[in-house]
């Protein structure tokens, strides 16, 4: 979606900051999220996502700069902000001494929802995240995923103009995930924009439009999935098994393509080449082979995944840079 001249920034982030005492939990934050986009904001527990969507959602204040979101400023027109907003927080906030029914009912009069399309939009909603038979449940019963559930809902039966989802699918079984995922992209379609905080790096692969990697409070890369995956030297992978050796004369005419950038022997009948663009240069790699009669047996395609794109610009795995951060913490 970005790079289209007819896009406007919906969300813009201006320097946006904050500190608890002596720690940057978000620090000089620039970043422009475009209207109709589900923009993922990607990166492990405590690189600053939760409360950089806890500032844009006006919970709490930025220490410096701030951020636009519509045509509002956070610190000047917070009211005016939570009028375009949803947000469905990390940990679930419910009234502890209500139903399922009861929380989804109250905040869809909160909404201005009539009584009867209340009902509809309740019931609809309940059956979707498959909470319709646990409805009259006590909320204090219910089970974390259970809970996350009715969380996802309040923003599903609201559908703002902009939706904040923080950990959609925290405690989700693997059917109750791909279900949330549909119910998100349907949202974008019927027109919200979503934010999506997660540090689950496939989610924010399969569901976003572009994304944001956030790292120690900072932003280090923002683009589509597919161009941050391209953006990696050598990223993608093709193995090779041919019916003879691979002679000298391809191999050398395959390491004279500029997105080739290194060639591996698995054995003398299989090659593993690292490039980029690998539909484009898979043709060009095959039709090496066959002008000089080396058949090829199978060729087996891979692409880097957001994990890789995060290992090469902080040089950690996203489980790694957890662990870093929870051991800072532990020694601070």
């Amino acid at each position: 979606m970005s790079g289209d001249a007819d896009l406007v920034a919906i969300i813009r982030t201006v320097d946006l900051t904050k500190r608890f005492e002596d720690v940057a939990a978000v620090d000089n934050l620039n970043l422009s999220i475009e209207d109709g986009e589900i923009f993922g904001l990607l990166g492990p527990n405590g690189a600053g996502k939760t409360t950089t969507v806890l500032m844009l959602s006006t919970v709490i204040k930025p220490t410096n700069g701030t951020a636009f979101v519509g045509d509002f400023d956070v610190r000047k027109n917070p009211n005016d902000v939570r009028k375009l907003i949803g947000i469905c927080f990390q940990e679930p906030k419910l009234l502890w001494v209500s139903t399922p029914w009861d929380v989804l009912n109250w905040h869809a009069k909160v909404c201005g929802l009539a009584t009867e399309e209340r009902k509809r939009r309740v019931k609809q909603v309940l059956n979707d995240v498959n909470m319709w038979e646990a409805r009259r449940k006590s909320v204090h019963g219910l089970s974390g995923g259970m809970r996350k559930r009715v969380e996802i809902a309040k923003v599903l039966i609201q559908r703002p103009k902009i939706a904040f989802v923080d950990e959609p699918t925290a405690q989700i079984d693997v059917i109750g995930k791909h279900k949330i995922w549909n119910m998100i992209r349907q949202l974008r379609d019927e027109g919200s924009t979503i934010i999506l905080a997660t540090n689950e790096l496939y989610e924010a692969d399969v569901l976003s439009d572009r994304v944001g990697i956030m790292h120690k409070g900072g932003l280090l890369v923002c683009d589509t999935p597919r161009t941050l995956k391209d953006s990696i030297p050598g990223g993608d992978i093709v193995e090779i098994h041919l019916e003879k050796e691979a002679t000298d004369k391809v191999l050398e005419e395959l390491k004279s393509l500029k997105e080739i950038s290194d060639i591996a022997e698995i054995n003398p009948k299989s090659l593993r080449v690292y490039l980029n663009n690998v539909e484009e240069v898979v043709p060009q790699i095959m039709k090496a082979f066959l002008k000089r009669n080396l058949p090829i047996l199978s060729i087996k395609m891979s692409e880097p995944s957001l994990d890789d794109v995060f290992v090469h610009y902080t040089g950690l795995t996203i489980e790694e840079a957890q662990q870093k951060m929870i051991k800072g913490e532990a020694d601070g």
